[in-house]
């Protein structure tokens, strides 16, 4: 990757975020999925505020981001790419699926563990929709997603153009399929086969567990139909089912500081609080 397109790399993705952003919260005024009783208003500052937090917790805990080390591995030799010869367009192109690949696995993880889920559900808890719910992570989460994001790099050797690719993609694919917007009804069947929309991955915020685990991927939608994790609708359907978690209904749990402070409280899946784990 030129170091001249590297020296553009954090206005790339200001840029690709501020766009998608601006399209997607646009488009939910212009084309809303369901009708939200807790507005923007209520919910933003928060979310958005998360936006800030989560990323001073990885310049200040991991500085060398994911693109940084695709070029100190290409530099060190390090990786299954830099062993053997490939054509750079397919390096690139397998490296952007395995990293989807590796957030699948990872998805599942932070469901499927009781101390990683403490982090994750700050995320489902979220009692509407829409832009900034793809937004919406704890920065410790935050932090952990970037290590292993950095481990599949250095093992790949991926380029830092895939990496780069990669970081835009997702960001800008959890920003639209966490989007309240109406698709038409012919398209979003056919678009699904491609990439996840915002109907296949709000099964996933369902306050049904069974529902919640379900439709993990981001981006790329194979993943859960290849690994059986795939369901079609919420069973209440989309305008009848219900979002969030139990145990985080009240609209006090909305603030910012309350969000941070989730993981140290119980939400009913486990009898022990994140404090008494730890100690």
């Amino acid at each position: 990757m030129p170091n001249s397109v590297l020296s553009y790399e954090p206005l790339i993705r200001l840029s690709a975020f501020a766009g998608v952003f601006a399209l997607m919260a646009a488009w939910e005024l212009w084309a809303p999925r369901r009708p939200q009783a807790i507005g923007r208003f209520r919910r933003w500052p928060s979310n958005l505020g998360l936006v800030v937090v989560d990323t001073l917790a990885v310049r200040l805990m991991v500085p060398m981001a994911a693109v940084g080390v695709a070029l100190l591995a290409e530099e060190r030799g390090w990786g299954l790419f830099h062993q053997v010869s490939l054509p750079v367009w397919l390096e690139v192109v397998t490296a952007v699926v395995v990293l989807d690949l590796a957030i699948y696995g990872q998805h599942i993880a932070f469901h499927a563990v009781p101390l990683l889920w403490r982090l994750h559900r700050m995320h489902h808890a979220d009692l509407e929709f829409d832009v900034t719910t793809g937004l919406r992570f704890h920065p410790i989460e935050v932090v952990l997603s970037m290590v292993i994001k950095i481990a599949v790099v250095v093992a790949l050797g991926a380029p830092a153009l895939a990496v780069l690719i990669f970081e835009v993609l997702l960001n800008a694919t959890s920003m639209f399929n966490h989007s309240n917007v109406r698709l038409p009804a012919k398209l979003e069947p056919v678009l699904r086969w491609f990439m996840v929309t915002p109907d296949m991955h709000r099964v996933h915020h369902s306050i049904l567990r069974h529902e919640t685990d379900s439709n993990y991927g981001f981006n790329l939608p194979w993943w859960d139909r290849l690994f059986g994790t795939y369901r079609t609708a919420p069973k209440a359907g989309h305008d009848g089912m219900t979002l969030g978690i139990e145990a985080f209904r009240d609209p006090a749990e909305l603030r910012l500081d309350r969000l941070l402070t989730q993981p140290l409280r119980n939400d009913g899946r486990s009898h022990t609080t994140l404090r008494e784990m730890v100690l």
